[in-house]
């Protein structure tokens, strides 16, 4: 009995010292080391995304880009420039806080609006791209952007040169109301011309490009090309059931399922598309040449 007393003071003495140790911090990783794939949740080194166009190198999922990332990606090094840079939205409605988090958007993102537009070439060849990024108000299409959007599709329809928009968005801006709505009649405008005048447009969807923007100039190119997963609709799919009272199948409304019924042209991976637009653009090159 003396000895199994004697046993447990030791081991008490023993916790005890190691509890008085100061215990070690715990390593700090830095941010942005380790991103996680919101497809199959994999931990994928941020050295290794960069590297791979950020897209998941075990699911080949793309992950959410900026638009200046999107036109790194896209556009030849030292090419673009950038149209109507210093054009900001305004609160015509006094809509409540707008202003406020319009100003914060600004500082996060260091946009000014959720679309930068300009020129510059993609495999030597010249071109209009408007680019939106949804980081800024979920690329939402205020006055701004309808009107930056519709700019850049004249400025292509001026100079005789092809247009490619990529999109992304959540719909119209419904803090501006009205003049929100209109900028959808108002791109449509643009790019009948831009199509009268026998011009090549090509769109490209990421994810998501939903409401207003899909209803209005992203439908409306000549060639209409999508990231893989994609998601593309006007409204959500829970709306849908509710109003038609009939369940819809599970990859509705991704890109998979919209090429499926003919409504996209081709589904192309990211690290691929520079190549697919480069091609596109040549044929609609040697066309206008000839």
């Amino acid at each position: 009995m003396d000895n199994l007393f004697k046993e447990r003071k030791n081991r008490l003495d023993v916790f005890r010292k190691w509890r008085k140790k100061p215990i070690p911090k715990a390593k700090e990783i830095p941010d942005h080391v380790f991103m996680s794939c919101s497809h199959c949740h994999t931990s994928v080194a941020m050295m290794d995304l960069v590297s791979n166009h950020y897209v998941c190198p075990k699911c080949h999922h793309p992950f959410k880009i900026s638009a200046r990332e999107r036109i790194r990606q896209l556009i030849d090094e030292g090419t673009f420039k950038e149209t109507d840079a210093k054009m900001i939205s305004v609160d015509p409605d006094d809509f409540p806080g707008y202003k406020d988090k319009l100003e914060r958007l600004q500082k996060q993102t260091g946009m000014k609006e959720a679309v930068i537009t300009g020129t510059g070439k993609i495999k030597g060849l010249p071109c209009v791209i408007g680019v939106m990024d949804s980081n800024f108000f979920m690329g939402s299409m205020s006055a701004a952007v309808g009107e930056k959007i519709t700019r850049a599709i004249e400025l292509a329809t001026k100079k005789k040169l092809a247009l490619i928009l990529c999109c992304t968005s959540g719909g119209a801006r419904m803090q501006e109301g009205i003049l929100s709505l209109v900028q959808m009649a108002k791109t449509s405008a643009a790019m009948k011309k831009h199509s009268d005048a026998g011009l090549l447009s090509i769109i490209v969807l990421t994810h998501p490009t939903t409401g207003g923007v899909s209803a209005s100039f992203a439908m409306l190119g000549d060639i209409i090309l999508s990231e893989p997963y994609a998601l593309v609709g006007f409204a959500g799919k829970r709306v849908i059931e509710d109003t038609i009272h009939e369940k819809l199948p599970d990859n509705f409304q991704t890109a998979e399922f919209v090429l499926e019924k003919g409504f996209i042209d081709r589904i192309v991976p990211r690290e691929k598309m520079k190549e697919e637009l480069g091609r596109l653009l040549s044929f609609h090159c040697k066309r206008s040449i000839s």
